[in-house]
Protein backbone atom coordinates (compact mmCIF):
# COMPACT_ATOMS: atom_id res chain seq x y z
CA UNK A 1 0.00 0.00 0.00
CA UNK A 2 1.30 3.16 -0.88
CA UNK A 3 1.10 6.16 1.33
CA UNK A 4 -1.34 9.06 0.06
CA UNK A 5 1.73 11.92 -0.37
CA UNK A 6 5.09 10.82 -1.49
CA UNK A 7 7.91 11.17 0.68
CA UNK A 8 9.30 14.20 -1.59
CA UNK A 9 6.05 15.82 -0.67
CA UNK A 10 6.36 15.42 3.09
CA UNK A 11 9.76 16.32 3.23
CA UNK A 12 8.50 19.46 1.28
CA UNK A 13 5.84 20.36 4.01
CA UNK A 14 7.94 19.48 7.01
CA UNK A 15 10.65 22.83 5.63
CA UNK A 16 7.47 24.94 5.17
CA UNK A 17 6.09 23.81 8.82
CA UNK A 18 9.71 24.55 10.49
CA UNK A 19 10.25 27.77 7.97
CA UNK A 20 7.14 29.65 9.39
CA UNK A 21 8.15 32.33 11.73
CA UNK A 22 6.70 32.31 15.25
CA UNK A 23 5.21 35.97 13.75
CA UNK A 24 3.59 34.36 10.81
CA UNK A 25 2.08 31.67 13.25
CA UNK A 26 0.68 34.76 15.41
CA UNK A 27 -0.97 36.86 12.39
CA UNK A 28 -2.75 33.40 11.32
CA UNK A 29 -3.89 32.88 14.51
CA UNK A 30 -4.81 36.67 14.92
CA UNK A 31 -6.63 36.08 11.31
CA UNK A 32 -8.35 33.24 12.73
CA UNK A 33 -9.51 34.61 15.27
CA UNK A 34 -11.07 37.81 13.73
CA UNK A 35 -13.06 35.76 10.79
CA UNK A 36 -14.19 33.40 14.18
CA UNK A 37 -15.35 36.79 15.52
CA UNK A 38 -17.00 37.91 12.58
CA UNK A 39 -18.85 35.04 11.77
CA UNK A 40 -20.17 34.74 15.61
CA UNK A 41 -21.47 38.30 15.26
CA UNK A 42 -23.40 37.32 11.99
CA UNK A 43 -24.52 34.13 14.07
CA UNK A 44 -26.00 36.31 16.54
CA UNK A 45 -27.40 39.13 14.02
CA UNK A 46 -29.38 36.11 12.47
CA UNK A 47 -30.74 34.75 15.65
CA UNK A 48 -31.59 37.84 17.08
CA UNK A 49 -33.47 38.74 13.34
CA UNK A 50 -35.54 35.58 14.04
CA UNK A 51 -36.61 36.67 17.62
CA UNK A 52 -37.62 40.14 16.63
CA UNK A 53 -39.77 38.39 14.09
CA UNK A 54 -41.16 36.36 16.53
CA UNK A 55 -41.80 39.55 18.66
CA UNK A 56 -43.01 41.42 15.58
CA UNK A 57 -45.67 38.51 14.85
CA UNK A 58 -46.79 38.73 18.34
CA UNK A 59 -46.95 42.57 18.55
CA UNK A 60 -49.11 42.84 15.12
CA UNK A 61 -51.45 39.98 16.64
CA UNK A 62 -51.89 41.41 20.31
CA UNK A 63 -52.04 45.24 18.21
CA UNK A 64 -54.90 42.99 15.72
CA UNK A 65 -57.12 41.85 18.85
CA UNK A 66 -56.69 45.81 20.37
CA UNK A 67 -58.07 47.36 17.10
CA UNK A 68 -60.51 44.64 15.83
CA UNK A 69 -61.80 44.36 19.86
CA UNK A 70 -62.26 48.03 20.18
CA UNK A 71 -64.59 48.52 16.61
CA UNK A 72 -66.52 45.19 17.61
CA UNK A 73 -67.08 46.69 20.43
CA UNK A 74 -67.95 50.35 19.98
CA UNK A 75 -70.44 48.87 16.89
CA UNK A 76 -72.17 45.52 18.58
CA UNK A 77 -72.27 47.31 21.60
CA UNK A 78 -74.67 50.55 20.22
CA UNK A 79 -76.55 47.67 18.10
CA UNK A 80 -76.82 44.78 20.66
CA UNK A 81 -77.81 47.99 23.49
CA UNK A 82 -80.25 49.06 20.52
CA UNK A 83 -81.99 45.53 20.56
CA UNK A 84 -81.69 44.89 24.29
CA UNK A 85 -83.20 48.01 24.77
CA UNK A 86 -86.61 46.38 23.49
CA UNK A 87 -87.03 44.15 26.50
CA UNK A 88 -84.94 46.33 29.19
CA UNK A 89 -83.88 49.24 30.42
CA UNK A 90 -80.61 50.61 27.88
CA UNK A 91 -78.00 51.08 31.10
CA UNK A 92 -78.64 47.57 31.48
CA UNK A 93 -78.23 46.45 28.11
CA UNK A 94 -75.34 48.36 27.52
CA UNK A 95 -73.60 47.01 30.74
CA UNK A 96 -74.40 42.88 29.72
CA UNK A 97 -72.78 43.79 25.72
CA UNK A 98 -69.56 45.53 27.68
CA UNK A 99 -69.25 42.43 29.80
CA UNK A 100 -69.84 40.20 26.66
CA UNK A 101 -66.88 41.78 24.88
CA UNK A 102 -64.54 42.47 27.87
CA UNK A 103 -64.32 38.26 28.05
CA UNK A 104 -63.65 38.05 23.92
CA UNK A 105 -60.61 40.66 24.44
CA UNK A 106 -59.56 38.73 27.65
CA UNK A 107 -59.21 35.53 25.27
CA UNK A 108 -57.39 37.72 22.74
CA UNK A 109 -54.96 39.26 25.11
CA UNK A 110 -54.10 35.84 26.76
CA UNK A 111 -53.45 34.57 23.63
CA UNK A 112 -51.33 37.02 22.06
CA UNK A 113 -49.57 37.10 25.87
CA UNK A 114 -48.88 33.28 25.47
CA UNK A 115 -47.26 33.82 22.22
CA UNK A 116 -45.09 36.86 22.98
CA UNK A 117 -43.68 34.27 25.99
CA UNK A 118 -42.36 32.03 23.15
CA UNK A 119 -39.93 34.37 21.88
CA UNK A 120 -35.97 34.17 23.05
CA UNK A 121 -34.18 37.28 23.61
CA UNK A 122 -30.68 35.41 23.85
CA UNK A 123 -28.73 34.28 20.46
CA UNK A 124 -28.34 30.59 22.67
CA UNK A 125 -26.51 29.48 19.73
CA UNK A 126 -24.22 31.73 19.60
CA UNK A 127 -23.64 31.95 23.32
CA UNK A 128 -22.98 27.92 23.40
CA UNK A 129 -20.43 28.65 20.58
CA UNK A 130 -18.75 31.44 22.26
CA UNK A 131 -18.49 29.11 25.40
CA UNK A 132 -16.84 26.71 23.21
CA UNK A 133 -14.58 29.30 21.66
CA UNK A 134 -13.33 30.52 25.13
CA UNK A 135 -12.86 26.85 26.22
CA UNK A 136 -10.43 25.88 23.26
CA UNK A 137 -8.61 29.34 24.13
CA UNK A 138 -8.04 27.84 27.44
CA UNK A 139 -6.87 24.36 25.84
CA UNK A 140 -6.39 24.69 22.44
CA UNK A 141 -4.71 21.05 22.53
CA UNK A 142 -7.16 19.17 24.47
Amino acid sequence: MTAPYSTDRSREHADEVSETSVGELIGNISNDLSTLFRQEVELAKVELKQEAAKAGKAAGMLSGAGLAGYLVVVLLTFALVAALSNVMDPGWAALIVAVLWAVVGGVLYASGRKKLKTVDPTPRRTVDTLKEDAQWLKNPTG
